[in-house]
Parts: structure tokens; C-alpha cells; sequence
């Protein structure tokens, strides 16, 4: 790479197993914030050598560092699956760190400490695999995260943020300030296949990383959880394959069969007690987490969904003496269909803000192959193997940095687009359909909705050729926080108020429907009557005169009317705005929502724009 710019202005950091000399044209900025803070509840706690560094002492860093701005690295894969070439999204960028996360957590302050570092060494693009549980989620006032990336998004810096973890449950998203582009997770159309092979050579599908060393004939005894029940272990938990209400007697030398509809105890717990007991392969069955292959090292494990799991169940009640065995991990490439949105990715409504919608797209973040650190951990080791210098983890921390590396390709090529108008090619150029050419699902196989996906799946393409961008200003999020609201007493505890602003007279909650967003959202209509909201979008296609005409998608129950119906951009006229006018025709209160969308294009760009209408409360 060329020399670092002269507007950087950042540092490395020297400490615990890191010179400032580790830096180079790559990696040009290092930090890290220990914990010997302000925050009571830790800063009398002495903190140890692996938190004096901005060093990655878990993994989670690298891992998502080099998805957003990895380099290329031929034959990269996690001890021969996933094999090929591993590159970020955005390659030619340079790396910045700022590690917040210690081992007593990742503090406010030391959040808040990055941002302010990060504005000052001149960042681009700020990418944030981080964020609070749905559970306790704080108010953007006290936010950190949201105070933070207001800040960065002032001084025309591209936030990016995970939307969460805690799905399928809706209206579980968080980092849902309007100013934050929010990033939910989905597969990717590539499959961990570890089968099943029952007596009789009936083979069944399963979703597993392992390299076991099983034989590949169907001679190993298989027997279901309930049956290695111990004297004092319930059915249920047996089924569960709960440690406590196991015959370790029974268990020794089997595959064994177990549910997972309760999470009393993780995968890993299981496995690890089956393999204590001398258990010889484990089948999990779980059909919420059937998508996401489990690494289980040696140690064969695979899932199966209950569909697939009614098959083995019927052999085993069927059979004298069943036997099975569990096949070795094989890499399934243009696995179909793909994407489909992840279990664990948090939904939307978002709580905070009905009236507009998050998340605001959906990237891969199931089993996400990224650089790892060096690890003396050899759980999941295959023997004779060097611990991996990739590894295969998911969440929506892995899909953020995807977004991140696209956001920094667009900023490239296009170095005064604002963070509004990155947000909003990458959005209005989503996608909404699979690879099987259908409407894209959740892994569950249920439709997917704006709600799991907010505009749909980034085109890494597309999004640099969007034709038209919704913007909005610093003053723009400052009115949304009046609508939310916020006095302005409050609104100066997330930034400083220029003089001569106030909020609008008529600010409501409603009003927030009103941004200038890419996307729109009305919660709880009335019955009768319409609702009008407003949009304005700049031309950045390469035409300067050009005409944009507009398609809506609507569904049944809602009348969508959108004046003009053609925008014709000039050298002179490069913003013109439009309204649109949604009417309920339904003659009761509904309690379902309602999705659809408008698109203006020229026959060059397509610029779409979802918008829903949610059910009464």
C-alpha cells in the first residue's frame, strides 16, 4: 500500500504483547481504553496485562476487522472447509482499532473515548459488532453508542452498528438511531453438511463442523436421550439430555439422539457431558438454531431439524438394535435457498421507534470464514492440526463489518457523498429475493419481512450506482430527537445545540415519519382517513437531466398514492420531492401490519423505498 495520508492523524498504542512498530501501511491506528476509568463498578479493579493492550485477546476483533477490510489471502479456510480466497469488503482500505472491550465488559466511557479518538485521527467509516441486550437496552439520551456515532455522523463519519442478537423475538433490535445504519444477519449459499447414515444406509441430512474419525458404515449403536434416563431424571430432561438425568452407563459407546427445545444447557455442555459419559457422536434436534452449524472439533455432532429428526426416531422404535454413524463435514457450495434471515438476528418494530423502521438491511452472518487469532485453546483442534488462523463464527457482529466495507467503497469512490447518502445507496438498492429467484425467507421458512430485514440483502455493486439519495442533516436527526421527545435540555446531554435552534411546534411522535429516511414507517393509523408523508431525493446518477417515474407495490386494505409521479432532475434541479398518501380502505381495526413499496426509476437505476404500516395496538 502507498504511504499513510497526511490527514491521519491517529497512533499505535504500545502494550501488553504489542509494539507500536506492529503498525504499518495497513494497520495505522491502535488503542485501547483499560479499565481504570470513572465507571464505579470497576474502577477500583486492577486491571491485568491482556487489558494493557489494544491486542485481540478473543478473536472477535480480528475476525470482524478483517471482513470489513481484510486483505486478499489465497487459500484461506478452517482446517479445509470453506477453502478459497478470503478478502474484505473493502480490501484497499487501511484499518484503524479501537479496542472498548475489556474483560470486566466494554464500558460507556471507554465507548465514548473511541469515538472521540476515532473523529480526531480522521476515521471514514466506524464499524460497531457491538451493542446492548434488547433486555436493557438505555435511552438514546444515555446511550453511549448513540451518542457517540451522532457525533461521528456529524463530522461526515459513516456509522455502521449490529442490530442484535436477540432474535427471532420481535421488536428486539437495537442501535436503532436513525443516524446509526442498523445491520441485521442472514446465511450465505454455503452449507456445513455433516450426515446422518442409519441401518439400511438410509442417509439423512444434518448441519455440523466436525472431524470425527467415526467409520463410515452405519455400525455404531444409536439410542435416544429417554433411554439412558437415570433413576432420578424426568423423561423431559433425559429427551434434553440434561447431564443430571443421564445413565453415563448407558450413554458409553453410542451415538445418541437428544432434543434441544430447552436451552437449559448450550450445545457445547451437552456435547462435552456425552462425550464425558464415553458417548461416541451426538445428534442435536433443533429447529431453531438447524441453520447455524456448531464447530464441535474431534467430536462428531450434528443438528437435524424435527422433520428429520421424525426419520431417525421412527428407525430407532422400529429397530431391534439401531446403529448409525455421523459423516465427517463437507462444504455444500451454492447451498439454495440464500439468503434467508438468521434466528438469532434481533427484529423489528424497533421499540424505540415505531415509526420508522429497523433494521435497516440484512447481510451474511452465518458461519462468516474471517481471520482469528493465534489461541492455545485446542478444544475444537482437529489432532495433528495447528490451532486455525480462520474461523467460522456467526451473529450480526459478522454481518456489520460486510455493510462497513461497502459503506468504505462507496466513501472512495465518492468522497463528499454524506453518511446519509452511503446509508441510503446501500439501502435503496437492496435485495429482496433468494436465490432460487423467490421472496427471500427466515431460516425457520417463514416469509421474511422489513421487519427481519429493514430494506433487504446489501448489493455490494449496486449499492456504488444508486441514481437517487435520500439525505438528511445534522439538524434533520436533531428535530427527530424533539418528535422522540426530548426537550432541549435533554438533547444537549447527545450534543451541542447551535444557537437560535428549537424544536418544532407540532413535535409528536408521528411526526417522526417525516425524516427524510429511505424507508417509511406509520404505526397505528386511524381507521378512517389518510396519512401523507414527505421524501426528498438527490440525483447522483451520471445524468444530470433525466427522468424518474414511480411504481408502487401495495397491499390489500391500503390505498398508496404518490404525487408526482414523475421527477425530472435538471443541471439546475438536482433535489426535487415528492409526497405520498396512504389510505386505509379496511372498515375495522386490523391488528396485522402491512408491507409494500414504491420504486422510482429511469430505465438506468432502481430506487426503492419499502414502507409499512403497522396493525393497531
Amino acid at each position: 500500500m502507498g504511504p499513510v495520508p497526511s490527514r491521519w492523524k491517529g497512533v499505535c498504542m504500545a502494550g501488553h504483547d504489542f509494539q507500536a512498530s506492529k503498525c504499518n501501511r495497513k494497520l495505522i491506528g491502535a488503542r485501547y481504553y483499560n479499565a481504570s476509568g470513572d465507571d464505579d463498578d470497576m474502577a477500583n479493579k486492577k486491571p491485568n496485562d491482556e487489558d494493557q493492550t489494544a491486542r485481540d485477546i478473543v478473536g472477535h476483533g480480528t475476525h470482524t476487522a478483517s471482513t470489513a477490510g481484510g486483505s486478499s489471502v489465497p487459500g484461506a479456510s478452517y482446517y479445509g472447509l470453506a477453502e478459497g480466497t478470503a478478502k474484505g469488503g473493502s480490501p484497499g482500505s487501511r484499518i484503524a482499532v479501537y479496542r472498548v472491550c475489556m474483560s470486566s465488559g466494554c464500558r460507556g466511557s471507554a465507548i465514548l473515548a473511541a469515538f472521540d479518538d476515532a473523529i480526531s485521527d480522521g476515521v471514514d467509516v466506524l464499524s460497531l459488532s457491538l451493542g446492548a441486550s434488547a433486555y436493557s437496552r438505555p435511552d438514546f439520551s444515555t446511550d453511549p453508542i448513540a451518542i457517540g456515532s451522532f457525533h461521528a455522523v456529524e463530522k461526515e463519519i459513516t456509522v455502521i452498528c449490529s442490530a442484535g442478537n436477540d432474535g427471532p423475538t420481535s421488536s428486539t433490535v437495537v442501535n436503532a438511531a436513525p443516524w446509526i445504519l442498523t445491520v441485521a444477519a442472514t446465511t450465505i449459499d454455503r452449507d456445513f453438511e455433516s450426515d446422518i447414515v442409519l441401518g439400511g444406509n438410509i442417509v439423512v441430512k444434518g448441519e455440523g463442523i466436525h472431524f470425527s474419525n467415526l467409520k463410515s458404515s452405519p455400525t455404531h449403536h444409536l439410542i435416544h436421550g429417554k433411554s439412558a434416563k437415570s433413576s432420578v431424571g424426568s423423561n423431559g430432561d433425559a429427551s434434553n439430555c440434561f447431564p443430571s438425568a443421564l445413565n453415563g452407563d448407558k450413554i458409553k459407546g453410542n451415538i445418541v439422539l437428544c432434543d434441544h427445545s430447552d436451552d437449559s444447557y448450550s450445545k457445547k455442555e451437552i456435547k462435552n457431558a456425552i462425550k464425558e459419559f464415553g458417548g461416541i457422536g451426538l445428534i442435536l434436534i433443533d429447529n431453531l438454531e438447524r441453520s447455524v452449524a456448531s464447530p464441535s472439533g474431534d467430536f462428531p455432532m450434528t443438528m437435524v431439524s424435527s422433520k428429520e429428526a421424525a426419520e431417525i426416531l421412527s428407525y430407532i422404535n422400529s429397530t431391534k438394535t439401531p446403529t448409525a454413524t455421523i459423516l465427517p463435514t463437507v462444504t455444500v457450495n451454492k447451498y439454495k435457498p440464500a439468503p434467508m434471515v438468521a434466528y438469532f438476528s434481533s427484529r423489528g418494530p424497533s421499540y424505540q421507534t415505531e415509526n420508522l423502521l429497523k433494521p435497516d438491511v440484512a447481510a451474511p452472518g452465518v458461519n462468516i470464514l474471517a481471520a482469528w487469532i493465534q489461541t492455545n485453546d485446542t478444544e475444537e483442534v482437529p489432532a495433528g492440526k495447528k490451532p486455525t488462523l480462520y474461523n467460522l463464527i456467526s451473529g450480526t457482529s459478522m454481518s456489520c463489518p460486510h455493510v462497513s466495507g461497502i459503506a468504505a467503497t462507496i466513501k472512495s469512490m465518492n468522497p463528499s457523498w454524506s453518511p446519509s447518502a452511503i446509508k441510503s445507496a446501500i439501502m435503496t438498492t437492496a435485495t429482496q429475493t433468494n436465490n432460487k429467484k423467490l421472496p427471500m425467507m427466515t431460516d425457520s421458512g417463514s416469509l421474511a419481512t422489513p421487519y427481519d430485514y429493514g430494506a433487504g440483502e446489501v448489493s455490494p455493486t449496486g449499492a456504488l450506482q444508486p441514481g437517487l439519495v435520500y439525505e438528511a442533516t445534522t439538524n434533520d436527526y436533531l428535530q427527530f430527537l424533539c418528535n422522540y421527545g426530548y426537550g432541549l435540555s435533554t438533547i444537549k446531554l447527545i450534543t451541542t445545540l447551535h444557537s437560535g435552534f428549537k424544536c418544532s411546534d407540532n413535535s409528536t411522535k408521528e411526526m417522526i415519519s417525516q425524516l427524510n429516511y429511505p424507508t417509511i414507517a406509520i404505526s397505528h393509523p386511524t381507521m378512517k382517513g389518510s396519512k401523507s408523508v414527505n421524501r426528498t431525493v438527490t440525483n447522483v446518477g451520471a445524468d444530470d437531466e433525466t427522468t424518474y417515474t414511480v411504481s408502487v407495490i401495495s397491499p390489500d386494505g391500503l390505498d398508496v398514492e404518490v404525487v408526482p409521479k414523475m421527477l425530472k432532475f435538471t443541471k439546475a434541479e438536482r433535489k426535487l420531492s415528492y409526497r405520498v398518501v396512504f389510505s386505509t380502505t379496511a372498515s375495522s381495526p386490523r391488528n396485522s401490519d402491512l408491507f409494500g413499496s414504491l420504486t422510482w426509476t429511469n430505465g438506468k437505476y432502481s430506487v426503492r423505498t419499502p414502507f409499512v404500516i403497522s396493525g393497531s395496538s
